[in-house]
């Protein structure tokens, strides 16, 4: 049974462990046969059968077309920047630009605005963001402040972020949910139209939230977003993306991260002076691109796009709050499962590192970050796995 027919036979009620199990989990039977519990999903997704297949599909072409490859190729390439707009809620695809990484569609940012412009991010971004950051003001690239957000609780404090953004700032950069807590950063829209107020413009890193928690980046406001599909997409590395805004598009801003497949027409090969560019977002794109990435990432955004963020969204918070809730049986406190957070919960401790490898050596795939463990059950998550899972973290922390 193929996707769309799975997800059809399950209606359009919510999901439910049963009715997962019997439409959805057929469709991971290579992942879900590995032993142990897996709890990692907010740092590889897993991958579905089909992506076997649509690697497969992709050489296929190669192989039986050879240069006329091209021709399927970039239909499949529009088919992905149409699929990720729909994901983030942006009223174009050409908005979409493809990119290998999330750091990369920073730096095409940073190296698009003009002399040296004033950065404002904060301390808690991941550490892409944070060290290619850091790395362009060391070299005189940008001018960089970045603003402790974490107020006393640990909830997240946009004031004295505010305060920062002010005349003369050309960016600023901050994510939608917090690498580091899972924590997220309410109140976007205020924070654009603060940052749009004094002429200057909002980057968001999605990247912990695009298909699991909703996003919708008109209402947001943002300028431009980045992402991937290397989480809850389950798209692997390398298909990541770029999002920049249609009143960007029309500002007249000029990138200079391009190739050959920014410019308008490039397989007619003509080489005006100055160059003539693609339109809105295809402006863009860089030299000949990764393809593969592109059937890599379908499988996973299609099920995604399918399932429905909302629904997967619900779903999710009642993994995590059962999880919560046998971790407090043992008197295990962790945060997460409401509102105020993603798709994974953190175990605050100072052997958070230590805590993760014994873990994996008892068959439970976690993760730490700092201080911080983190569990992120999903959709292919039994119950049964996630009172195992709270058990074996309890057994493991008594016998510190």
């Amino acid at each position: 049974m193929n996707l769309v027919e799975a997800v059809a036979a399950m209606g359009s009620d919510a999901l439910t462990e049963d009715t997962l199990r019997r439409r959805v989990f057929p469709l991971f039977s290579k992942t879900l046969a590995r032993p142990g519990i897996y709890l990692a999903n907010h740092s590889l997704g897993r991958p579905l059968d089909q992506t076997e297949d649509d690697l497969r599909e992709w050489v296929q072409i190669w192989q039986s077309k050879l240069g006329d490859a091209w021709e399927p190729w970039l239909e499949e390439e529009q088919a992905h920047r149409s699929r990720l707009a729909q994901l983030i809620g942006a009223s174009r695809a050409d908005c979409v630009v493809p990119k290998t990484s999330a750091g990369q569609g920073l730096r095409t940012v940073l190296n698009a605005l003009s002399g040296v412009p004033r950065v404002v991010s904060t301390t808690g971004e991941f550490d892409s963001v944070d060290v290619i950051l850091k790395q362009y003001a060391a070299v005189g690239r940008i001018r960089l402040r970045c603003v402790n957000c974490e107020a006393s609780g640990g909830d997240i404090d946009l004031s004295g972020l505010m305060e920062k953004i002010s005349d003369g700032v050309d960016l600023v950069v901050i994510s939608q949910v917090m690498f580091m807590t899972g924590q997220i950063v309410q109140g976007l829209d205020l924070l654009a139209a603060r940052c749009h107020g004094v002429g200057a413009r909002l980057l968001v890193d999605a990247y912990h939230a695009v298909g699991v928690v909703p996003v919708d980046v008109a209402t947001m406001a943002a300028d431009f977003m980045i992402g991937g599909s290397y989480k809850y997409l389950r798209g692997g590395p390398g298909a990541a993306f770029l999002y920049v805004s249609p009143e960007t598009l029309s500002s007249g801003l000029k990138p200079i991260d391009i190739g050959w497949f920014a410019k308008d027409q490039p397989f007619r090969y003509e080489r005006p002076d100055p160059p003539r560019f693609g339109h809105g977002g295809d402006a863009f794109l860089e030299s000949t691109p990764p393809v593969l990435t592109y059937y890599q990432a379908r499988a996973g955004q299609q099920l995604t796009l399918l399932l429905g963020v909302d629904r997967i969204r619900t779903y999710s918070l009642d993994r995590l709050s059962r999880l919560k809730r046998y971790l407090a049986a043992f008197g295990i406190a962790a945060a997460g499962a409401d509102g105020d957070h993603g798709a994974f919960l953190t175990i605050e401790t100072a052997a958070a590192g230590s805590l993760a490898e014994k873990l994996e050596r008892n068959g439970i795939t976690t993760d730490a970050r700092d201080r911080f463990l983190r569990l992120s059950p999903d959709y292919l998550t039994p119950d049964s796995s996630l009172r195992d899972a709270a058990t074996s973290v309890a057994s493991v922390a008594a016998a510190r």
